[in-house]
């Protein structure tokens, strides 16, 4: 989620950031019923996981985008926003390893992701420069690490689940090539190929919510 107004996008479109902020009270709502709906305490705290990492993402994305920080503010802000992204990455899949899969089969992948998110936030943090092709595909691989259990996921949560689970894959994925290919650009003026990944992020939160309130409920 990098501020490419800097150079590619000499003006800023005038609907940055509002998808993501309206997104904020939406997950913070959806959040607290995921949460209290859950049937077990294992999975109301995996949903609450889920839950502070996704608030947390579009909060920072909203605050990011919408105010002018200087230097300082906006060199902080960027480092938060891409931590973000491997945040909501593993936690998406606490809750989907914790209703859906066998307790070994769990810790692997809760292991992997985890490991994973911590590796890509220190190489954010550390590297904030870092060009577009080379920390974009760090976020697709560590979102599809659980391809390897979908046949699970179809067994234990049906096809329903199954179905959104990948959909919402697949929207992050699109979401990812708009960023890093800064393409389709629409309308740079109003809504450009950053607002179209933004799009995508919320369509594919949506997907996995639903994925996730399934399992939970």
């Amino acid at each position: 989620m990098e501020r490419a107004a800097d150079v590619a996008e000499p003006i800023k479109p005038r609907l940055r950031g509002w998808l993501h902020g309206g997104m904020v009270p939406a997950a913070l709502i959806a959040g607290i019923v995921l949460i209290c709906l859950a049937r077990t305490p294992q999975a109301a705290l995996a949903c609450a996981v889920y839950s502070v990492t996704a608030w947390l993402l579009f909060t920072t994305s909203a605050i990011y985008y919408r105010g002018t920080w200087g230097p300082l503010g906006e060199a902080l802000l960027r480092r938060l926003d891409h931590v973000n992204i491997f945040l909501i990455i593993a936690g998406t899949c606490t809750p989907l390893a914790v209703l859906l899969l066998s307790p070994d089969q769990r810790s692997l992948l809760l292991w992997i992701v985890w490991a994973g998110a911590l590796a890509g936030i220190a190489f954010r943090v550390l590297w904030v420069g870092a060009p577009r092709w080379l920390y974009t595909p760090c976020y697709l691989a560590l979102g599809w690490a659980p391809v390897y259990y979908l046949p699970d996921f179809l067994h234990t949560g049906g096809a329903a689940v199954l179905v959104l689970i990948v959909a919402g894959g697949l929207l992050y994925s699109a979401g990812a090539v708009v960023y890093a290919l800064q393409r389709p650009d629409p309308s740079p003026r109003w809504f450009g190929f950053h607002e179209v990944f933004h799009a995508l992020t919320v369509a594919a939160f949506t997907a996995h919510y639903i994925a996730i309130s399934l399992a939970a409920y």
